[in-house]
Parts: structure tokens; sequence; C-alpha cells
């Protein structure tokens, strides 16, 4: 018999805003590595910033152009690996890591370049003493609360041997944030201040 814990997701794939919660902000910090969308040294990644609280994960930014897909769109793709890292992370606020199984992405409307995000993800469900995690995931317009994308998947949990060595290799922490500095707007409204400006990937700089 398998045991399984659904987690609240109000308003279907809608996530509590963190302010509401009253959850405080967290930045997630790890050793520089490879990872395309979070690593800091890889040159053409994304070097997304994360933050979590309220068991959910998200990040800000706009894409340039090295990251387009049809002239003035952001590439699906990157899309897809954008909210794949948001749902991935969101698993840190169960004590869970994770390899995604699979994934689905529902693209709602054009991401241009140059246009402000916001993706967000949360866990849906964990089962098998959270070697099955459901998650799911958005992106929105930072401005509007526009959405944009949505996307579903599934992670395989690690082992508690392997959750322990890769924390040891990544040196995984979760930075207390200054109040605002990780706040994000609520859903389909803009804030009175907006807390902080999204990141802008931009190519690196040419070095001699």
């Amino acid at each position: 018999m398998t045991s399984e814990v659904a987690l609240a997701r109000p308003g279907g794939r809608s996530a509590p805003a963190a302010r509401d919660s009253g959850a405080p902000s967290r930045r997630i910090e790890v050793e520089p590595h490879n990872c395309f969308a979070c690593g800091t040294l890889n040159a053409h990644g994304l070097h997304l910033e994360l933050h979590t609280a309220a068991d959910r994960c998200w990040t800000r930014l706009i894409l340039s152009d090295r990251f387009e897909g049809w002239e003035g769109i952001a590439h699906g793709g990157i899309l897809a690996a954008i909210l794949d890292e948001v749902m991935a992370w969101a698993l840190v606020d169960h004590d869970l890591w994770g390899l995604t199984a699979r994934m689905s992405v529902d693209f709602r409307r054009p991401v241009r370049v140059g246009q402000p995000i916001l993706a967000e993800g949360w866990v849906s469900s964990v089962a098998r003493r959270g070697r099955l995690i459901d998650t799911a995931g958005r992106i929105v317009d930072a401005t509007s609360g526009e959405l944009l994308a949505t996307a579903d998947a599934r992670y395989i949990g690690a082992t508690e041997g392997r959750k322990r060595e890769l924390k040891a290799r990544y040196r995984f922490r979760v930075v207390d944030e200054r109040p605002g500095d990780g706040e994000r707007p609520d859903d389909g409204e803009r804030p009175d201040d907006e807390p902080d400006a999204p990141v802008s990937v931009d190519p690196p700089e040419a070095t001699a």
C-alpha cells in the first residue's frame, strides 16, 4: 500500500503568495557549478537567482535575444528549463531532492524577448515516502501578472544518502533575506512598490 500526501493548491495551479502566508523569504545558495539554469560557471547559462518561501520557489528575469526562437519570442525550450528549475528547487522546502522523470508544459502566451517575467514552482503531492514527487509551476508577466505558461512534472526523490552527498557537494544553504528582497507580486496584481527588478540575462562579456 502506498501512502500519498496531497498538498493544497488553491485555485488549481495557483499557489499562495509568500506575503500572504507570512513566511519569510529566503535565497537558495550553492557552490559555483555548471548547471545551465542556476550555475554561475556556465557562461552561456541563465544564472537564475532562486528564492523560496511558503513551500514555493521562484525567480525573476528578463530573457535577452540570445534565448530567442522565432524573432522577438523566447524559445519554448528555455521556458521549459526555467519551469523545471523552479519546480525542482521547490522540493527543498520539504527536505527533498530529485531528478525530473517527466514534465508537461502548456504555452499560453508568447514570452517576448526583453519582457520581465516571474517563474514559480511548488510541490503538489508526495508519495512513497518522498520517492515520487509531483509539482506544478507557471510563468507570468512580472508586471501585469498575465499567465504565460504552466507546467506539471514528476520527480524521483533522492535517497537519504544521496541527498546528503548532494548537499555536501554543492554546499547547499538557504539564506534569510531582508524584508522585500525576495517578495513577489500577488497573483494578477502589481504591488505599490516593486521590491526588486528582474535579473536581465544578457550575453557574457568577451574576455581577452
